[in-house]
């Protein structure tokens, strides 16, 4: 197998500021890149930071004028970027996961499974293709997702070889969802991806450690429980191991 690397970016994001929160992406994805991730997966709503008040009106889509940064920026790196947006749709408001791809295509992956009080502001979405990194299969995951068995099953029958889930967990929440995604690594004999929120967003803590599992369940690496910080998975032949980047600012 050919080496290959992901990473998991623990961002922090100012609820609405989406210019800063892009600046914050492009920043962390570069750092990425730098360490040769092919991939690299934000928090859940990371581009407007979480809060289950979000309106139609804070909707993005993907032609938005402020994303042209990691449009570009993907296509100058090739590297695939998913980072959490709200998106509007004739049947509500959606959490969704925005995809910018090194060919410059844009797409979107949309949360299936609502998390508890998020029903009175978002509607569940039908999901999205599985992402293709060299000879990986991602499945992609927000948050409450990975709380339903068979959502991991449907992205291993759909050819994953990847979990990512985009997350924003709180300290109280972290040993239930944690023990989860190990499951699911265990289970599907899968790499799985989480990124968590590294400080609150709007009135919602986060418990921040972002992380890495192996197909055997090994937690490989996992981020502290404050803070912008990058793990990065890397794959040399055929084993993967993780570590954790300290982010400039």
């Amino acid at each position: 197998m050919p080496d290959l690397a992901l990473a998991v970016a623990q961002s922090i994001a100012t609820l609405r500021d989406v210019r800063g929160n892009v600046g914050r992406h492009v920043r962390l994805t570069s750092q990425a890149a730098d360490h040769g991730a092919r991939l690299v997966l934000f928090p859940e709503l990371s581009l407007t930071g979480y809060d289950q008040n979000l309106k139609p009106a804070d909707a993005l889509v993907t032609s938005d004028a402020r994303l042209q940064p990691l449009r570009n920026l993907a296509r100058a790196r090739a590297i695939v970027v998913v980072a959490g947006a709200p998106f509007a749709a004739p049947s509500g408001l959606h959490i969704a996961a925005i995809v910018f791809a090194p060919d410059g295509t844009v797409g979107a992956y949309v949360k299936q499974h609502l998390g508890a009080g998020e029903e009175a502001a978002f509607a569940p979405g039908r999901g999205g293709t599985p992402l293709t990194i060299d000879d990986q299969t991602v499945g992609l995951a927000i948050c409450a997702d990975i709380s339903h068995p068979e959502h991991a099953r449907a992205a291993v029958k759909r050819g994953a070889t990847v979990y990512a889930a985009s997350c924003l967990i709180s300290e109280e929440g972290y040993a239930a969802d944690a023990a989860l995604l190990r499951r699911h690594a265990i289970d599907h004999q899968i790499l799985v991806l989480m990124a968590n929120h590294g400080g609150p967003s709007g009135e919602w803590p986060s418990a921040g450690r972002s992380a890495i599992w192996s197909a055997t369940g090994e937690l490989l690496a996992s981020a502290p429980a404050t803070g912008e910080a990058l793990v990065v998975a890397k794959r040399n032949r055929g084993r993967w191991t993780a570590r954790v980047v300290q982010c400039a600012a």
